[in-house]
């Protein structure tokens, strides 16, 4: 089997893509790079069922190419910064939205089986629950409202087109090969700016939870869910059922009160105030529970941190 991984040189694409080479499939990987490091996926290139091909969703003609070889699609590629899309919101538009069309066309013309790696961030911000699938919808950035018309596209070809889809939403994901920068997660930033030396900046009161999800656990719900016929024109959550606050993480990273600020929010309007997953539907369908604890998660992090920080 070929399979199709768009933005595999990401951050979680990247683990999608090793998991699928260690199941034994062949894979071809389309980024452009704009997100995406080579250096996250070069360990892959001496694989001989491994392609990378620097390349845009945006451009049909060549996703046609190689949706055509291929037997499923997996669908990361994708404008993910929120502060990005509210200042430049015709980007997320672009990317998120019509390059998200380009590869419905191509998959339809071929019937590929495709799977669109969706967001959290598309849920309403006032829950005091945690957020299962039927939580109301409620986007509050150009990028959770252009991921959300690219699910609701995609959904639409399977109800219209009989063409095999599934969504997929993890919730925040963190680990080895996020970036430590600002288009990164709190928790790589965090760990980063500690290992630096650095205070630990928290945007607002810092009383907003998050549910993290590692990485190699998220990367193995994608796989999973690619695979089982049940979900076929479902959409699922993945996260761990717990939040933390980001006051708690700062003080579990940094061990010291002393070394963190507080800083005005600059998109406070997009900001949610807590997030956590119900993963019911995928434990039931799949089978499927995150194995990597909070701390376990931080430490693997941490070292891997440590070990490539220049």
């Amino acid at each position: 089997m070929i399979i199709l991984v768009t933005g595999g040189a990401g951050f979680i694409g990247r683990w999608v893509v090793k998991n699928l080479l260690d199941e034994g499939h062949k894979v071809t990987v389309v980024d452009n790079l704009s997100n995406g490091q080579e250096s996250n996926i070069e360990e892959f290139f001496v694989n001989k069922d491994f392609e990378f091909v620097n390349g845009d969703i945006r451009n049909a003609d060549l996703i046609d190419d190689f949706i055509s070889k291929a037997s499923l699609c997996i669908h990361l590629a994708a404008q993910i910064n929120v502060q990005e899309s509210l200042d430049f919101p015709e980007r997320a538009y672009e990317n998120n939205v019509l390059g998200t069309y380009n590869l419905l066309e191509s998959c339809r013309k071929f019937m590929v089986k495709m799977v669109v790696v969706g967001t959290c961030m598309v849920y309403d911000t006032s829950s005091e629950t945690p957020i299962n699938e039927n939580h109301r919808i409620t986007p509050a950035s150009p990028y959770a409202g252009s991921k959300i018309a690219a699910e609701e596209m995609a959904l639409s070809y399977y109800h219209g087109f009989g063409l095999p889809i599934v969504i997929v939403r993890p919730f925040n994901t963190y680990g080895p090969y996020q970036k430590q920068n600002t288009e990164g997660g709190v928790a790589s930033i965090f760990i980063n700016r500690f290992l630096e030396g650095k205070k630990l900046q928290i945007y607002g009161d810092g009383k907003q939870t998050r549910d993290l999800l590692y990485v190699e656990d998220c990367a193995n719900f994608i796989v999973r869910s690619s695979f089982e016929e049940n979900v076929v024109g479902e959409v699922i959550n993945a996260g761990t059922g717990k939040d933390v606050s980001i006051n708690n993480l700062a003080e579990m990273i940094c061990k010291d009160e002393s070394r963190i600020e507080y800083i005005p929010h600059h998109h406070p309007q997009a900001e949610i105030q807590r997030l956590v997953c119900d993963y019911t539907k995928a434990k039931n369908i799949l089978g499927w529970e995150p194995k990597t604890s909070l701390e376990e998660g931080i430490r693997k992090t941490t070292n891997w941190i440590e070990h490539n920080l220049k």
